[in-house]
């Protein structure tokens, strides 16, 4: 980006501080689903993107930021356990729709309940700096919709 002000070197620095304590964290609660549903975490990010809609492959690679191969891989999974289903688009005769099956709802309700709890450095924030935080965090959901 051509000239970054001094804030947005700050918002990068800040930015990095927030992925790396998430990504830090992710680690035990990724383990869980994965115990639970007995599949890699991938093929519950699949599922994930799945409850809302049918997505055609490369809408859902889009959604996952992997390649074609790899969502092809993840469908094949998939659908070899129940989980997802392909139909033929009903707008483009080359595309196919992959959807949620029920039983595939049942392996996300299943992970519903795994604790995915703050980690410390969130959770002993004194009680005004997680509001300031939560107002930060809505302005900037509010920023990704637009």
């Amino acid at each position: 980006m051509k000239g970054r002000s001094k804030a947005g070197s700050e918002a990068d620095r800040i930015w990095q501080l927030l992925t790396a304590l998430v990504t830090d964290n992710l680690g035990d609660w990724r383990r869980k689903v994965s115990e639970i549903t007995g599949m890699p975490f991938s093929r519950w990010r699949a599922l994930r993107r799945l409850v809302d809609a049918p997505l055609t492959l490369r809408e859902l690679a889009d959604l996952m930021n992997t390649d074609a191969p790899a969502t092809t891989v993840a469908v094949n999974d998939l659908e070899r356990r129940g989980l997802v289903e392909r139909r033929p688009h009903p707008d483009n005769p080359r595309a196919k729709l992959v959807s949620i099956t029920q039983a595939g709802r049942r392996v996300m309700e299943s992970t519903d309940n795994i604790a995915h709890r703050a980690p410390p450095a969130v959770a002993d924030l004194p009680r005004a700096d997680l509001e300031a935080l939560s107002r930060i965090m809505k302005t900037i959901g509010a920023h990704q919709e637009e």
